[in-house]
């Protein structure tokens, strides 16, 4: 039964996908209880066809990931407070379940103090999960909810009075890590996160480093998380654990090389405002289970 919270989903496309993109929409309007409002942002390309009802954005740039779902966001009024939840979803996925939108409801019900839910992403085909998809250190069992410290991006739900709180996505950090930076700035606030197995999206099977910019933004972007949101004590310690990291993975020369050169920009750019978390989040985030170190 729903419980009243409104509930609105944010996706953003490239245009390339327009068959996936109407899977995705059709599994939201098929979604238990109330009906699920739905901006679909074109980010720097022209909206494919979509059903009646949904509404849409066309950008005139490409703003990345976090522009384009920031813009998403203020389609439902300032900070998205037209609605009570807001689920973000990748415009190739597609909601396993009918009860995903309840079952959020219901969660956001039950504890005021939950502001993020990350959902598990299977494979279509499959139905496995990718490590890299859990997002805690303890990933060997993808079917145990927990608490966690961040989210995955394109299989999730906000619950709007966090952004309007702590505000929206980093636009500058354009593609990588975004979501670890609002997800600690919630957890600095006080808010919790839930990593639910029962909440599903289908999503294909891929590699991240698929992306041309992949490496250089990986690294760029840590640089900027530490230095916006860790105490200046753990900066040196996060970005020396994660450079070690990197090199224990051996990656290729060529994906080195952009590595570091994002490394630099990290450390020679603007991050945008820093606000440190305060220790007792530090302390917070370890007892989860992953202290800001790694």
């Amino acid at each position: 039964m729903s419980t009243g919270m409104k509930v609105g989903a944010v996706v953003i496309t490239m245009g390339n996908r327009p068959e996936e993109l109407r899977a995705l929409l059709d599994s939201v309007a098929k979604q238990d209880g109330d009906r699920v409002e739905v901006v679909v942002v074109g980010n720097g390309s022209p909206v494919p066809d979509v059903p009646a009802g949904v509404r849409t954005v066309e950008l005139p740039e490409n703003l990345g990931i976090p522009g384009g779902r920031n813009v998403g966001i203020e389609a439902f009024g300032p900070g998205g407070t037209d609605v009570d939840v807001l689920l973000f979803l990748d415009d190739d996925g597609l909601l396993a379940h009918h009860d995903t939108a309840e079952l959020c409801r219901r969660a956001f019900t039950d504890d005021p103090r939950l502001g993020i839910i990350s959902f598990r992403i299977a494979d279509p085909e499959t139905g496995e999960t990718q490590r890299r998809h859990v997002p805690r250190l303890r990933a060997a069992d993808p079917m145990r909810s927990s608490r966690v410290t961040t989210f995955l991006g394109g299989a999730n739900a906000v619950r709007t009075k966090v952004l309007a709180e702590v505000g929206g996505l980093p636009d500058a950090f354009f593609y990588a890590h975004e979501e670890t930076d609002l997800a600690w700035r919630a957890l600095d606030a006080g808010w919790m996160i839930d990593y639910r197995s029962d909440m599903v999206l289908y999503h294909p099977t891929s590699a991240p480093s698929r992306h041309a910019v992949y490496h250089r933004m990986v690294a760029r972007n840590r640089v900027w998380l530490a230095r916006r949101n860790l105490p200046a004590l753990l900066v040196p310690v996060y970005l020396g654990v994660w450079m070690l990291l990197t090199l224990l993975r051996r990656p290729s020369r060529a994906a080195l090389k952009a590595w570091f050169g994002g490394f630099r920009e990290g450390w020679s750019s603007p991050c945008g405002p820093r606000r440190p978390m305060k220790w007792r989040t530090v302390w917070r985030l370890t007892r989860l289970g992953r202290p800001p170190v790694i």
